[in-house]
C-alpha cells in the first residue's frame, strides 16, 4: 500500500494534467453556455496553478488554446492581452531592476543602512526589515531576500562566534577558579562542599550554554522571518513592486475603461505606502516581542557600551561594504536614471496638479502613461555608458581602453549600462506571460458573462455593511494566496469582485484595492511565496515557527488595510459613493 501511494505521489504532476480536465468535462457537456465553458476553463487554470502540476506561465498560456476553441473569444483578441500597456510598465520595470543588480547598486544601498543602525538586535531587525522593504519596492522580492539572507546569516554567525569567545573565556577563569580552591588546604570534611559547588558551577555553566544557544536561534529566526515578511510587504508600496499591483490596473482599465486613470504611480504610492509603513512596524514589534522578549537594555542597547560581539559583527558589514570598493560611473548612472526615473512617475499626473504629460502635450487621457515612462528610462540606460570614454591622449593608462583577450587595445565609448544579452538572461519572462495571462483570464470571464453570474451569487453580501464585506474578502484572499502565487489569486479574484461591487453598487477599489494587496500577504507557509523558502531553506526554521508568527502578521496586514481603505482611501479615490464610470460597461449587468 506504501509502495502505492509513492508511486502516485511521484506522478501526482501527470495525474492532474490528465485526471483533471476529465473530471471538469461534465460542466460545459451538461451547461452548455459560454459561462460554463470560461467557468471549466478558469476552474481548471486554478488547479494547475494551485498545484504547479505545469509551470505557471505554460498555465497562462491556456487561455490562447481554449478560449478560441470553445467560442469565447476569437485568437487575436485573447493574444491581444499578452502585450498591454500593463505587460509594458512590467517589463520596463523590471530592465531597470537589472540595471540596479547587475551593478550591485542594491547592496551598497542596504549595507550603508545597516552600517548606520548598528547591530544591536533590535535595530539590526528594523534595519534589515527597512533596507529590504526598500529595494522590494523597486526590485523582485526574491531577488531582495536573496542578497539580504546572506548578508543576515553573515552578521548573525559573526555574533554568535563573538558572544561563544566571550563565554569561553568567562568559564576558563571559572575553571582556573575551581581548581585553585581544589588546590588550596582543606580539611576532610571540607571536601564534600567544594565539590557540591563545583558541581553547581558546572551546573550553571551548562545552563548558560543551553541559554546562549537557544537565544541565538530566537535571534536567527526573527532574523530570517523579518527579511522574507518585509520583502512581500515592501512589494505592495509602489505600482511595479510586484505583479497583483500591476494585474489590478490593468484589469481596472479593461474593465471599467472610462474610469480616468484613476490608479497611477503616484495615487498607488499616495495610499499603500503608508499601509506597507505601519504594517511593517507593527509586524517588526510582534517579531520583536515573540523572538527577542522585553530586554529593552539588551535588544536596544539603551545606556551601554559596545560589547566585543557588537564590534566583530560590525566590522563584518563593514568589510562587505568595503569590498565594494568606490562608487563606480555605472553605479552614479544607475542612480541617476533610477531617481528620474521616480521623480518623473510622480510628476506625470499627481492629481492635485496638471502634470508634466498634461502640459507638455497638451492632451487630456492616457497619451502618456507610467509605461511610456519607465520604457524611455529603460532605453536611456542602452546608450549612457557604464564608464568614461576611452581616448588615446598622451599618458592613457591601460585600464582607460579596453583590452579583450588575444586582440589589440581598443578606444572608444565604454559599453552602456545595459545591454540585451545581461536582459535576456535575467528579465522573467514567465511573469510576463503570467500577467498576460491573467488579463486573458479576466477579458474572457467579461465575454462569456461568467464574471456578471458570479457577481449575482455574492449580492447577498450587500446585507452586510461595507467594511464588514472587505474583512470577509481581504481573510478570504489572504487565506487563498497561502495555496496558490499572487498572480493566480488576484487574475482569478479581481474580475468577480469588479462585478460584485457593480451589482451591489460599491466602487470597485473599495473591494479590489485591498483584495489586490492582501494577495501579497503570504506569511505562513514556506511554499507561499519564493522568499518564504529561501529563509526556510536555512534551516533555522520550522513550518509551526513560519505558521503562528506569519497568522498574526496576515491578521496585521488585514487590519491595516481595512483602516486605510475606509479612511485615506476614502479621501483619495472617492471610495464612498459609486462613481459614473462603473456603470460604463454593459458586459457586466444587463
Amino acid at each position: 500500500m506504501d509502495s502505492c501511494w509513492r508511486i502516485v505521489w511521484a506522478f501526482r504532476s501527470q495525474l492532474v494534467i490528465f485526471l483533471v480536465p476529465l473530471l471538469l468535462l461534465p460542466l460545459p457537456l451538461v451547461i452548455a453556455t459560454k459561462e460554463a465553458y470560461c467557468g471549466y476553463i478558469i476552474i481548471l487554470m486554478a488547479a494547475y496553478w494551485c498545484t504547479e502540476a505545469l509551470p505557471l506561465a505554460v498555465t497562462a498560456l491556456i487561455p490562447v488554446l481554449l478560449f478560441p476553441m470553445f467560442g469565447i473569444m476569437k485568437s487575436s483578441q485573447v493574444c491581444m492581452q499578452y502585450l498591454k500597456d500593463t505587460n509594458m510598465l512590467l517589463v520596463g520595470g523590471l530592465m531597470v531592476a537589472i540595471a540596479v543588480e547587475h551593478w550591485n547598486l542594491h547592496k551598497r544601498i542596504a549595507l550603508r543602512v545597516l552600517l548606520i543602525v548598528g547591530v544591536k538586535p533590535a535595530l539590526l531587525m528594523v534595519g534589515f526589515m527597512a533596507v529590504t522593504a526598500f529595494l522590494s519596492m523597486w526590485i523582485s522580492n526574491t531577488a531582495t531576500t536573496a542578497m539580504m539572507v546572506p548578508i543576515a546569516q553573515a552578521v548573525l554567525d559573526q555574533l554568535n562566534k563573538a558572544e561563544g569567545n566571550c563565554g569561553e573565556q568567562d568559564h576558563v577563569s571559572r575553571d582556573e577558579e575551581l581548581e585553585l580552591q581544589e588546590k588550596a588546604p582543606v580539611e576532610p570534611g571540607d571536601k564534600i562542599i567544594i565539590n557540591s559547588h563545583a558541581i553547581e558551577m558546572v551546573a550553571r555553566i551548562e545552563e548558560e550554554k543551553d541559554s546562549q544557544l537557544q537565544k541565538h536561534l530566537n535571534l536567527s529566526k526573527g532574523m530570517s522571518l523579518s527579511v522574507c515578511y518585509a520583502a512581500s510587504i515592501g512589494g505592495t508600496a509602489t505600482l511595479t513592486g510586484t505583479s497583483p499591483n500591476l494585474i489590478l490596473t490593468g484589469q481596472l482599465t479593461d474593465i471599467f475603461p472610462d474610469n480616468g486613470d484613476i490608479i497611477n504611480f503616484a495615487t498607488w504610492f499616495g495610499f499603500s505606502f503608508p499601509c506597507m509603513f505601519i504594517t511593517l512596524i507593527l509586524t517588526w514589534i510582534w517579531l520583536q516581542i515573540l523572538f527577542l522578549g522585553f530586554d529593552m537594555k539588551e535588544n536596544f542597547g539603551c545606556g551601554i557600551a559596545k560589547s566585543k560581539k557588537d564590534i566583530s559583527a560590525y566590522q563584518v558589514m563593514k568589510d562587505e561594504y568595503k569590498n565594494l570598493g568606490k562608487m563606480t560611473f555605472a553605479e552614479i548612472g544607475v542612480l541617476t536614471l533610477f531617481v528620474l526615473l521616480v521623480i518623473l512617475w510622480f510628476t506625470r499626473d499627481p492629481g492635485f496638479m496638471p502634470g508634466w504629460a498634461t502640459v507638455l502635450f497638451n492632451k487630456e487621457g492616457n497619451v502618456v502613461t507610467d509605461a511610456t515612462v519607465v520604457i524611455f528610462i529603460a532605453v536611456i540606460m542602452f546608450i549612457v555608458p557604464s564608464d568614461k570614454p576611452r581616448l588615446p591622449f598622451p599618458g592613457a593608462t591601460s585600464d582607460r581602453c579596453f583590452v579583450l583577450p588575444g586582440h589589440k587595445r581598443k578606444y572608444g565609448p565604454a559599453p552602456a549600462l545595459l545591454n540585451w544579452k545581461v536582459v535576456q538572461q535575467n528579465l522573467a519572462w514567465n511573469v510576463v506571460i503570467l500577467l498576460g495571462g491573467g488579463f486573458a483570464l479576466a477579458k474572457g470571464s467579461e465575454e462569456s458573462g461568467l464574471s456578471r453570474w458570479l457577481g449575482d451569487q455574492l449580492t447577498p453580501l450587500e446585507a452586510i455593511p461595507p467594511w464588514a464585506i472587505v474583512i470577509i474578502l481581504c481573510l478570504m484572499i489572504a487565506t487563498f494566496t497561502e495555496c496558490a502565487s499572487n498572480v493566480a489569486t488576484t487574475s482569478l479574484f479581481l474580475p468577480i469582485l469588479a462585478a460584485m461591487a457593480k451589482r451591489i453598487h460599491l466602487h470597485p477599489l473599495y473591494v479590489m484595492l485591498p483584495c489586490t494587496l492582501c494577495a501579497s500577504f503570504a506569511f505562513m507557509l514556506p511554499v507561499a511565496t519564493p522568499p518564504n523558502s529561501i529563509v526556510f531553506s536555512y534551516g533555522y526554521l520550522k513550518v509551526a515557527d513560519m505558521a503562528k508568527t506569519g497568522i498574526v502578521v496576515n491578521l496585521i496586514g488585514v487590519m491595516v488595510i481595512t483602516l486605510a481603505v475606509n479612511t485615506w482611501g476614502m479621501v483619495m479615490f472617492d471610495l464612498g459613493t459609486f462613481p459614473t464610470w462603473a456603470n460604463s460597461n454593459s458586459t457586466i449587468l444587463p
